[in-house]
């Protein structure tokens, strides 16, 4: 154990400098005054640097090989999943030189920059350049990492978000789901009476909205004594460390429910982060304490797939029901001074239930969201491939958002400069938001069962067949409660589909993300 109990002490100092990292990278995102860019990307850089440092060191790889052959560390239930993502994230690591760890998080910085501004100006020339560096950076680092006989260079990135996703088997789960979501879509257009928008028009100050969003947290069971709401360029959650959690929004006067749901989404993985297992402590000798397992795969989350389960979990199968407007409705009145007082519960609940192509993935309804997501992966796989180049993406973009959605965009900010990913380095991440959705609509099913679901492992918990009364009541613990139980208990002790398979009993499927759309969507066009 001393070879293991070492690991762990130096898991946890790496953890602490990643978190030193997210501090800067939140700050820079929030309250760094613009002039500050230039130097905090040479503070980033040198943070990237000192962890691929201390994750690649031969020490490191020395800890894991001795504790590997320690037969008897290896029959605990909680350190041999941890030895096996240590493996995996040693041997991921230790590909990438250091040089190129630097230069991503310096680039991703100024690139943030120049996005930013390149977004309020609607001009994809400016962000060109930084995006082509970091498209070259990307290559080398897929490059760097290989991929399996067969594949390709995307499934290189993709796996650092979603653990042995490929981009064929994503396109094998996106290929068909896009031909039934655009023969629902379709279908509604055609048929359908669409519900009114205007309850989502009133115009209401963002300060009242930020307070009925802080209130919609504390209800939610988001620990703000461990957490806080600011207000960013593109809404994001971070998990800083342990009892730190930070969530952004962003606000503007008219559609409050952008923010509202955008709040709620962030808080989903801020919950998800909040019941990470990195909070208990345990002495490490000396008289010093730490989380117990802060630092370890144990108190990470498994994969973004489930991450976004999380988040689209709360922002829409609990913030678009029927049962959340009942119990909104009130409190919103009160916040909002009357501004919706002409429209009721169910007028609201209506207006955010449409199924209308847009332009902004952020504000789009939860049927058209994922084409939104569709259109990102495949100009991230020919821009990884090198079949398309930087400078092409605006053509790429417009072409493919009409033959998805119909629409052609006015503009690139309302186009290909949306998105802070980009910029940021996140190519990879998009699929992981249509697999949330489709994680998030299996879990529910399995949720809202009496029991527990045919197939499942003994230690999951039953389902809450009162859930929608629960929401109706504004009672959001029990769900907290059996998502940590379920999910956020475990950190990454299984893989994404087999966490999915031992919960619901089934793999992952489309069928319950289609059944929810159609049987919210449908009645509310009247169908």
């Amino acid at each position: 154990m001393s070879h293991y109990q070492t690991l762990l002490t130096r898991a946890r100092e790496i953890a602490t400098l990643k978190s030193v990292s997210a501090l800067t990278q939140w700050d820079h995102e929030t309250y760094m005054p613009p002039a500050g860019a230039d130097n905090r990307a040479e503070q980033e850089a040198i943070l990237a640097s000192l962890v691929h440092e201390r994750a690649t060191s031969k020490q490191m790889g020395d800890l894991i090989a001795a504790c590997e052959a320690d037969r008897s560390l290896l029959s605990d239930p909680i350190v041999a999943p941890n030895m096996r993502e240590f493996r995996r994230d040693y041997d991921l690591a230790t590909k990438l030189p250091t040089d190129l760890v630097e230069e991503w998080a310096r680039t991703s910085a100024l690139a943030t920059e120049t996005w930013k501004k390149a977004r309020v100006a609607s001009d994809f020339k400016a962000f060109e350049p930084a995006l082509t560096k970091m498209i070259a950076l990307a290559r080398r680092k897929a490059e760097c990492y290989g991929w399996p006989s067969g594949g390709e260079p995307y499934d290189a990135l993709l796996n650092e978000y979603e653990p042995g996703a490929t981009a064929k088997q994503i396109d094998a789960i996106f290929t068909p789901l896009r031909a039934r979501l655009s023969t629902l879509i379709q279908t509604i257009a055609a048929k359908g009476k669409p519900p009114s928008d205007a309850p989502l028009n009133a115009s209401v100050p963002e300060d009242r909205q930020h307070k009925l969003g802080t209130r919609v947290l504390k209800a939610l069971c988001f620990d703000l004594d461990a957490g806080r709401l600011d207000v960013t360029t593109h809404p994001f959650c971070s998990g800083i460390a342990p009892g730190d959690t930070r969530l952004t929004t962003r606000y503007r006067g008219e559609r409050f429910t952008d923010a509202l749901y955008g709040t709620m989404h962030e808080c989903g993985h801020g919950l998800y982060e909040q019941g990470l297992p990195k909070l208990a402590r345990a002495s490490v000798g000396k008289g010093v304490s730490h989380p117990a397992r802060f630092g370890e795969p144990a108190a990470d989350a498994v994969s973004l797939g489930i991450h976004e389960s999380q988040s689209r979990m709360w922002e829409n199968f609990v913030g678009r029901s029927p049962e959340f407007w009942h119990w909104l409705k009130p409190m919103a009145d009160e916040e909002f001074g009357g501004a919706l007082s002409k429209f009721s519960a169910d007028d609201l609940y209506r207006a955010a239930n449409t199924a209308r192509p847009s332009f902004i993935r952020v504000e789009a309804d939860e049927a058209t969201y994922n084409l939104h997501i569709m259109l990102r992966f495949s100009i991230e796989r020919a821009l990884l491939s090198g079949d398309l180049e930087a400078r092409d993406v605006p053509a790429a973009w417009n072409a493919a958002f009409k033959d998805m959605l119909g629409l052609t965009p006015p503009d690139d900010r309302r186009g290909c400069l949306q998105d802070i990913h980009w910029s940021a380095g996140l190519i990879g991440y998009f699929p992981t938001y249509c697999l949330g959705n489709l994680y998030a609509a299996q879990l529910w099913e399995t949720i809202n069962t009496a029991g527990k679901a045919p197939g499942a492992a003994d230690d999951v918990p039953a389902g809450i067949p009162d859930l929608k009364a629960q929401i109706a009541r504004g009672e959001f613990g029990p769900l907290r409660e059996w998502l940590r139980a379920a999910i956020h208990q475990h950190g990454r002790r299984y893989l994404a589909a087999d966490l999915c398979q031992r919960i619901t009993g089934k793999p992952l499927s489309a069928d319950p993300l289609l059944r929810h759309l159609e049987s919210r969507l449908k009645p509310v066009y009247g169908l």
